[in-house]
């Protein structure tokens, strides 16, 4: 994709996004746009844009991951390059989650007149009580470890489990490495899949100021700017200032420290794949234009983007960590039920085992928030108002659109700023790139 083809698509999906914004607040509280109780715009961008990156999600994550290792060769090499990888993940989502945390803590959104927590409580226990059902952070993790060791790697991808696949194709790589001259045929034949799949992506790519359009029509008109007022208010802001610290501050002077690159020139080199999440609400979705943007406009070398960036869309999400941390201690202020220090400690910890495990597809945090509340509520002892009812969920469901857009923006950001800082340690081959 050249220079100019890039900046015009830039300015199309900002477009895109500013009118969609627009549209959807001109139209906000309208029924008239839903047929057969699906909203148009939300189904015109799915169609448009989310069912075509779905569709790229599976083989690109294989072709990419298979890619990326056999192009590091070295198996040393790529122990340094899988530690550096993982430690750096667990680190930028821990220091999110605790940023997220002291925030809350601080700001305190959740401490609200009595008659308002009383309404807020009492929207709570109109939600069904199938929500309500606890998990323990030990399912969580025999869930992660069942992803990690795949039975059928078929049955993984249809039903888009990418932790698996990703195992699969380490193992795969790692094989199609060591077979020397006699896997070279089917070296080059992943290769050639992938640059096929990469074309395909740019083609995708040109759909996206459309489908980004429809999609942000359709929050905004679900929602309506008007949601950012009374008691969600400062829960919503919130999350807002820990995503800019965590996304602005945090991740460039990491980045910095690292690769002694400009952060900040390499947001802008990444804004194609930023602007994509906001409007797809999925860093799995966004993972097409990640991988061709960092390995365009950001000049990440190849072995680190094909690695890097699958694996991030995976179990990288330090927006989502950051999120659950707010909500969950938002939500037991909200019920009159103070954490203590050692209580604030499990929601750390949990959140950043639990966003591990998180989907990369719209509004996941809320499915692995009941996780965190769960591990808390067993960890109560003698408060006046009992344990938290997981249904209080239901309180931050309205405004959850808005802020899932940020935090998935914050998870890719998270991603690319981890490839380009692995390209330092797995740069392309000069003859490969040449």
């Amino acid at each position: 994709m050249t220079h100019r083809s890039t900046n015009l698509l830039t300015i199309l999906i900002l477009i895109g996004l500013v009118a969609g914004a627009l549209v959807g607040e001109f139209a906000h509280g309208s029924t008239t746009s839903v047929v057969d109780g699906e909203h148009w715009y939300k189904v015109a961008g799915d169609i448009i844009l989310i069912r075509p990156l779905k569709l790229l999600i599976i083989p690109l994550i294989f072709f990419s991951v298979i890619s990326g290792i056999t192009r590091i060769g070295d198996p040393s090499k790529l122990g340094v390059v899988g530690g550096a990888t993982l430690i750096y993940y667990l680190a930028t989502m821990f220091m999110a989650v605790s940023l997220g945390t002291v925030l809350v803590t601080w700001i305190s959104p959740g401490i609200l007149p009595q008659e308002v927590q009383e309404t807020l409580r009492q929207t709570a226990g109109s939600f069904s009580a199938g929500e309500t059902a606890t998990r323990s952070l030990g399912s969580a993790w025999m869930n992660i470890l069942y992803q990690l060791v795949p039975v059928n790697i078929l049955d993984d991808m249809v039903k888009v489990r990418p932790l698996g696949i990703i195992v699969f194709a380490i193992a795969f790589g790692l094989a199609l490495a060591a077979g020397g001259d006699k896997t070279k045929t089917a070296r080059d034949l992943c290769n050639a899949c992938f640059e096929g799949l990469m074309i395909l992506v740019r083609w995708v790519i040109w759909l996206t100021p459309i489908g980004v359009f429809f999609l942000v029509a359709w929050t905004v008109e679900k929602i309506g700017f008007n949601s950012i007022y009374g008691p969600l208010g400062w829960y919503m802001a919130t999350v807002l200032i820990g995503l800019a610290i965590h996304g602005f501050i945090v991740l460039p002077l990491v980045l910095y420290l690292f690769s002694r690159k400009n952060p900040f020139t390499f947001m802008w080199q990444m804004k194609r794949a930023l602007m994509t999440a906001v409007g797809t609400d999925s860093s799995s979705a966004t993972l097409p234009v990640t991988i061709d943007s960092a390995e365009g406009e950001g000049g990440c070398s190849k072995r680190a983007a094909n690695f890097v960036l699958p694996l991030g869309a995976t179990i990288n999400m330090d927006g989502t960590a950051l999120y659950e941390a707010v909500a969950v201690v938002f939500l037991f202020q909200l019920f009159g039920i103070q954490l203590e220090f050692g209580q604030l400690v499990i929601v750390v910890i949990t959140a950043t085992l639990a966003a591990i495990g998180a989907a990369g597809i719209p509004s996941a945090g809320l499915v692995t928030m009941v996780i965190v509340i769960s591990a808390v509520n067993t960890n109560l002892t003698g408060s006046p108002n009992g344990p938290l009812p997981v249904a209080a969920i239901g309180i931050i469901i309205g405004v959850d659109r808005i802020l899932d857009m940020c935090r998935t923006a914050v998870n890719v950001w998270g991603d690319a700023v981890g490839a380009k800082i692995i390209t330092r340690i797995a740069p392309d081959d000069p003859l490969e790139s040449a």
